[in-house]
């Protein structure tokens, strides 16, 4: 049998917008512990957001993040020597963890210049529901689907 669980971690919120949700994305965002680094691009992403849509850039960026996170996902599951696809629902925090890492995944894939505009694009374009960060959600969404015969082999 395992140990104790270990304690969960609290995380502090940011110092512009009192969010531990914005302190999470930066901590994804952060590069070999620059933090400071992470918070400007963050902020200058958002910064122009708001220039480029004349919306605030925080909804936009929390709008953006919802469209992006999945509610169903496949896992394998080995039963007799056949690995199945099998569905399962999305536990809340890893919804946010998986909308997170694939939008900065997918910002850091575009084509532009800086960081900065990499993901104030991946922002504006995951809040109007396009975007590479979408179509992975889409993906995921479209093979559960597909598996949706798999359902009983649950664990």
């Amino acid at each position: 049998m395992r140990k104790a669980k270990p304690k969960k971690r609290y995380i502090l919120p940011d110092p512009k917008f009192g969010d531990t949700l914005v302190t999470k994305f930066v901590n994804y965002l952060m590069i070999d512990g620059k933090k400071s680094l992470a918070y400007k691009i963050f902020y200058e992403a958002l910064e122009l957001v708001e220039e480029k849509t004349s919306e605030d850039g925080l909804e936009t960026w929390k709008k953006a993040l919802n469209n992006i996170m999945p509610s169903v996902e496949v896992k394998s599951r080995r039963v007799g020597g056949a690995t199945f696809q099998v569905p399962l629902e999305v536990r809340p925090d890893r919804k946010i963890t998986l909308g997170i890492k694939w939008m900065i995944r997918y910002a850091r894939l575009r084509g532009e210049k800086t960081m900065r505009d990499r993901l104030a694009g991946e922002i504006m374009s995951a809040a109007k529901g396009e975007g590479a960060a979408i179509k992975k959600k889409d993906d995921t969404h479209r093979m559960a689907e597909a598996n949706k015969a798999f359902s009983h082999f649950r664990f």
